[in-house]
């Protein structure tokens, strides 16, 4: 296969290639589905994902959209390295945000059906196909897909607590209207009526879209026979930095939609901790529920570093649309 188209995007614009066709290849129809991937400093994680999607046993046109969010080592080139025509890479170094990643990956492709995954994930051979029956069967709008968390060898506490807890996707959905973006198929139909991400966000960005969508009426589906595979967060620093970031977009959630969210400085009562299972030894439960509490401390630490700082990204505009021509 020729080598894959390589561009460059900002935040707000649209595709600098071809738009007639598919936007990221320049052909004359789109792909039945594009999937983006954002990516930030990890060439190995990337690797891995972009190993598995190209693996697809399917006879469905799929394209898949890597965006780089400013990266400092050398993710882009590993990503160049695939000589496939099914692989496009656009960067996006305006905004570092996954969610402006992701828009980016959106405006550049025409097609009707988006699937979103995360760079170190990985899919089976017939998840595709399997995927795309069920969303198409299921007549859906917005779908998120069950996500299995893989163990490493000898795992750590940290790993074991992570393995333990989960994505509980169907529970997302059914309590909290949304699905995250690790794991999300949406029509492009969709994102041209309720808006694209909001690019403003560390995190939360998958919530804030979901719930926009369901607000609107759109028919949600959860897919639990299409099983997805995520790596464990296997230490105390990579939860840390994760509910850090959570903490942080809590309160971002509030500044940028008051009206859905609350009034800054009113942290929202604890949902999606990660909390032990009864049925669990008694000494991992200790571990696991000591780790849990740990870790909404440091969400609310993190809350409390963007409410004190009053970080506001009012340059950026409000969500961002995604024009028709686009």
């Amino acid at each position: 296969m020729t080598g894959h188209t390589d561009s460059d995007s900002d935040a707000d614009s649209g595709p600098d290639a071809d738009t007639s066709g598919d936007a990221a290849t320049g052909t004359d129809t789109p792909p039945d589905v594009a999937v983006v991937v954002p990516v930030y400093d990890d060439p190995e994680g990337i690797r891995t994902t972009l190993d598995s999607l190209l693996a697809q046993s399917t006879d469905r046109e799929y394209r898949v959209v890597v965006v780089d969010n400013d990266s400092t080592d050398r993710t882009p080139d590993v990503v160049r390295s695939y000589d496939d025509d099914r692989v496009t890479l656009h960067h996006e170094t305006d905004v570092q945000s996954s969610y402006a990643a992701r828009n980016t990956g959106i405006r550049n492709t025409d097609a009707e059906i988006l699937a979103f995954v995360d760079a170190d994930m990985t899919v089976p051979e017939d998840w595709l196909d399997t995927a795309l029956a069920a969303f198409e069967t299921a007549d859906a709008d917005y779908m998120g897909c069950n996500v299995d968390i893989t163990l490493p060898e000898d795992p750590s506490l940290a790993a074991r607590y992570d393995h333990h807890t989960g994505f509980p996707v169907e529970g997302y959905l059914e309590q909290q209207g949304f699905a995250p973006t690790c794991c999300l198929f949406v029509r492009r139909d969709v994102f041209a009526d309720v808006g694209l991400f909001d690019h403003r966000l560390v995190s939360g960005g998958d919530k804030e879209f979901g719930n926009r969508v369901s607000e609107a009426g759109y028919d949600r589906h959860f897919a639990a026979d299409v099983t997805m595979y995520h790596p464990t967060r296997d230490s105390l620093r990579a939860h840390v930095k994760k509910d850090r970031r959570v903490g942080r977009g809590l309160c971002q959630l509030q500044r940028y939609h008051p009206d859905r969210y609350g009034t800054p400085g009113v942290p929202p009562r604890p949902s999606g901790i990660k909390r032990p299972e009864p049925d669990l030894p008694l000494r991992d439960r200790l571990a696991f529920g000591a780790l849990s509490t740990l870790l909404t401390g440091v969400r609310g630490l993190g809350y409390y570093e963007a409410y004190l700082s009053g970080e506001r990204r009012d340059d950026l505009g409000d969500v961002p649309r995604l024009d028709s021509s686009e």
